[in-house]
């Protein structure tokens, strides 16, 4: 039980049903839909949507989406909502013009968003309400408007420069003098309320057929890009094959490549091996152990992780056991591995993540995003959408499995992540936060498994990132690691971010009962009834 005399939050509980998002207007969207008699998918996807309208630093219907549900006695389904590079992409042509990387403002960084194809195949095929109440209080919040928070001002702010980019984009997220809303603002969207009740009267098809896609492809093609009416047309999202490994006797589930959740199975599979408990959850050594595990795991990721044609041959070499055998082979309690591969890529991003538990214990655990703060920072101006820039997720080496093609889709950080024991989910969770996403699913997973932890407590502890050579360290974490650490050859330095935001439901069965936890990083809650 938490120390009621230092700051911090119980864990929600509930009976009934159960939704934790990263911001209240969102949760209780989906608390709303819930006691209206909706299921989880449609709570879900309510959520999602109010998150696409005040939350527009982390995502929009101008990303990307990836889903996993279980209901109880039944197999887990994955939904893959990862767009795809327009037809014309060419690592082969971007290297030839001088282009080493894709730049994240740009066009050629702008794949076909994803997002409401997937949230309508969703709807049709595992939810109960019509798809026009879905959208319904998004639309209200991008009409009405919604007050910035706290978080989202403080990250709003560090983009102006940014958002000044496109003319389009500063007349929606930019005061007239090119200043950020600031904490307490009322923000309102009208052009994606117009969008938003296009898609909910006309249905999804106006987004990707219609004058949307229309609206879209002129402003990318206006800024160079490649993008035709038909890479837009011609996207589904798909179902896939979920992945697993075991954990001290739980299931770890995850969507499979080109997402990168094979990663968090693989640090899982490794940490498996050692007795995580015996050391402090807040201590030098268990940070080192993480350390090495996500190094290790984030360089085999670089070098095979892709939209391949034979996923299950990743998943099978990455997760052998004589693979994993090597691996902790190279791990070494006093001292830090000096040849880990460095990670290519840009930094550590954030998204929206949110679960949802409903009274007949269908889970739902459910990501969105628009990868960069305010995406590619690029609005198509009739539709008010924000684009993301998850073409950034590709190389423009033509040799390398991860290059950038046409009709490709790129190496994906966004991962959903469900738990369960004898066949039945026991924990819907997720943590944000682009490449550190895997590595923040294991440390919240580690901390209730291997620590005891409550939910909220899980998410509330302080975490680490090892990128490569970097070693990120938020500044709760107490001194003595950080000297600890230092001893072990490891050369932390301070987060420049807060890393990653989750939201996390814990089933138990035996009482009846939904636990639930919230991240303090951003402005989210968890609610039962």
């Amino acid at each position: 039980m938490r120390d009621f005399e230092l700051p911090g939050r119980s864990e929600a509980l509930g009976t009934r049903g159960m939704a934790a998002a990263s911001h209240p207007q969102a949760t209780l969207a989906a608390l709303d839909v819930l006691k209206a008699g909706g299921n989880a998918v449609d709570a879900a996807i309510t959520a999602a949507a109010v998150l696409a309208v005040v939350e527009p630093t982390q995502t929009g219907i101008g990303g990307d989406c990836f889903v996993l549900l279980k209901r109880p006695e039944q197999s887990i389904i994955a939904l893959d909502g990862a767009g795809w590079a327009c037809a014309g992409a060419s690592a082969s042509e971007y290297r030839a013009s001088g282009v080493a990387g894709i730049n994240p403002l740009s066009a050629h960084a702008v794949t076909v968003p994803g997002s409401i194809r997937t949230w309508a195949q969703l709807a049709r095929d595992h939810g109960t309400r019509p798809w026009p109440s879905l959208l319904h209080p998004a639309i209200e919040a991008a009409t009405n408007g919604a007050p910035v928070t706290e978080r989202l001002a403080r990250d709003w702010a560090r983009q102006t420069v940014k958002l000044s980019n496109d003319a389009d984009t500063a007349r929606v997220f930019l005061h007239s003098d090119g200043s950020a809303y600031q904490a307490g603002e009322l923000h309102r969207q009208p052009a994606l309320a117009e969008a938003l009740s296009s898609i909910a009267s006309d249905g999804p098809d106006v987004f990707y057929e219609g004058w949307i896609a229309e609206d879209i492809v002129t402003k990318l093609r206006t800024l160079g890009g490649y993008h035709r009416a038909d890479d837009f047309a011609d996207w589904r999202p798909r179902y896939v094959t979920p992945i697993s490994t075991s954990y001290r006797g739980y299931e770890l589930w995850e969507c499979p490549p080109s997402g990168q959740g094979i990663i968090a199975l693989g640090m899982a599979a490794m940490l498996e091996r050692f007795d995580v408990s015996k050391f402090g959850p807040l201590s030098a050594e268990r940070f080192h152990l993480q350390t090495e595990v996500a190094r290790l795991a984030y360089a085999e990721r670089d070098h095979y992780l892709s939209d391949s044609e034979d996923p299950d041959t990743i998943v099978q070499h990455m997760l052998a056991a004589d693979r994993i055998d090597q691996r902790i082979a190279r791990i070494r309690m006093n001292g830090r591995m000096a040849d880990a591969a460095p990670m290519y890529g840009p930094a550590h991003r954030d998204t929206i993540y949110l679960t949802v538990v409903d009274k007949d214990g269908l889970a739902v655990s459910f990501i969105n995003s628009i990868f960069d703060d305010f995406g590619s920072g690029l609005i198509a101006p009739r539709s008010g959408i924000l684009l993301h820039n998850r073409a950034c997720g590709f190389v423009t080496d033509p040799a390398h499995p991860n290059a950038i093609a046409g009709r490709k889709r790129p190496m994906h950080t966004i991962i959903p992540a469900m738990l369960t024991r004898d066949g039945e989910a026991v924990m819907s969770f997720g943590v944000t936060g682009a490449h550190f996403q895997p590595l923040g699913q294991i440390q919240v997973l580690t901390n209730i498994v291997d620590y005891g932890m409550g939910i909220q407590e899980a998410l509330d502890h302080p975490r680490m990132f090892a990128h490569g050579d970097t070693l990120h360290l938020e500044h709760s974490v107490p001194q003595p690691v950080w000297s600890g650490l230092r001893a072990l050859s490891h050369f932390p330095q301070p987060a420049p971010n807060p890393l990653g935001t989750g939201q996390a439901i814990w089933i138990d069965r035996a009482r009846g009962l939904l636990r639930g936890g919230a991240d303090p990083r951003r402005d989210g809650v968890a609610l039962g009834y």
